[in-house]
This record gives C-alpha cells, structure tokens and sequence, in this order.
C-alpha cells in the first residue's frame, strides 16, 4: 500500500490531471469520452485538446496512475483502434487526497470569511 508521503508527492494537481482523474473516477472511458466528459461537468469552461489529453495520459501511465483497460464494448459500436483508460488503486488515492486539499483551502477561505458557495 503507497505511503501517504507517497500520494502527498503528487500533489496538488495540474488541472489537467484533476479533470482527467475525475473523469476517470468510476468508470473507464476513451479519450474522446474524456475530453467530453470534462467539458460537460465543467459547463464548457475547461476545453481539453488531444495534445493535452493525450500527454496528460502518457504520463499518468507512467506514474502508474491510470491503466490501459482490457475491456471493450460491444464491437458494433466502437471503433477497435481505441483505448480505454481507467484509474488505478493509487490513482484513486491521489484524486482523494486532492479533493481533501480542496476541501481544507476552502476551510482556510471561509475562516477568512470568503463566501464559500453550498453544494448541492
């Protein structure tokens, strides 16, 4: 099991790895899917072009973040040059330990008396 000084060195997180992790969070997704993926939960405010996508993932593979999946959907309705990507056990961890630091700068905001918007 990675060491919490471990998963502490990857962050904080570029808003690219961010989105991409979070979009990976629970499922396994292409590329395509998820450049769209994160420009649907973003409300069109974050636009993730193939170069950043696809550099993003290199090196999320190679920090054994994410993983080439070996499940594919039915074959009518993929194309068979893509690849699918889901997290890793560490991924996971580390997206977990970012929304944490999230959540303490927003502690740290409205200490400061910043307005911290509800979640809904």
């Amino acid at each position: 099991m990675p060491k919490q000084a471990d998963i502490q060195s990857f962050l904080p997180l570029t808003p690219a790895v961010f989105h991409i992790l979070m979009s990976l969070y629970g499922s396994e997704m292409h590329g395509y899917a998820i450049m769209e993926e994160v420009k649907r939960t973003t409300e069109g405010r974050v636009k993730m072009g193939p170069g950043t996508l696809y550099g993003t993932i290199k090196r999320l593979l190679d920090a054994k973040l994410v993983e080439e999946s070996d499940h594919r959907p039915d074959p009518e309705r993929d194309d068979e040059r893509r690849r699918y990507y889901r997290l890793t056990n560490l991924g996971g961890k580390v997206m977990k330990a970012e929304i944490q630091r999230y959540a303490k700068v927003l502690e740290t905001a409205a200490a400061k008396g910043l307005p911290i918007p509800a979640i809904a």
